[in-house]
């Protein structure tokens, strides 16, 4: 069945028989379903929001999966502190740099050495300090390096190799009582 107005158009000669019968084969095809019908702007427009809210979502979750392993790092750190401390003792007041404040730390003769020749670590521990063995410390800097205060041995090896230091001759020890 033909559509009026295709009847008039070809009765007046302006178009051919085969070119109606295409036009209906589409028709029919359209109104079947059988060719998928060609997006329309509006679909086209949900269809991109859509793909920029999934973008979306897919960075806002990986960004909260990068700060939830960040909090696991720092976690893990915390907790080797807790595990590793050696115990402190002693009257000898142990006195390093914290950031822009000087701060001691009670110890005793060996526990000062250690400190001095690189063999214990200062980390910081919840509001006070701990001291670590070396081992220790470096995992803990491997996972969060600002719980790390004082730490004598790690800067030995750098000093070693910068031949351009002006000051290398003169030595500051590293056990100076203040």
């Amino acid at each position: 069945m033909r559509n009026p107005l295709q009847d008039q158009l070809l009765k007046a000669g302006l178009v051919k028989k085969a070119q109606v019968d295409k036009v209906a084969r589409e028709q029919v095809k359209h109104r079947d379903g059988k060719a998928p019908p060609a997006p329309t702007d509006s679909q086209r427009e949900a269809e991109r929001a859509l793909a920029e809210r999934a973008e979306r979502d897919r960075a806002l979750a990986a960004e909260r999966n990068a700060q939830s392993r960040e909090a696991e790092r720092r976690a893990q750190a915390r907790q080797i502190v807790a595990t590793h401390q050696v115990p402190r003792q002693g009257e000898i007041e142990y006195r390093f740099t914290d950031g822009d404040r000087i701060t001691s730390l009670l110890v005793d003769a060996t526990l000062r050495t250690h400190l001095s020749s690189g063999v214990l670590v200062i980390a910081k521990h919840g509001d006070g300090y701990a001291l670590l063995p070396r081992v220790a410390a470096q995992k803990v800097r491997e996972r969060d390096a600002s719980l790390i205060v004082l730490d004598h041995g790690a800067g030995k090896a750098a000093d070693i190799d910068d031949a351009d230091d002006p000051y290398k001759d003169f030595v500051v020890p590293d056990d100076l009582i203040w």
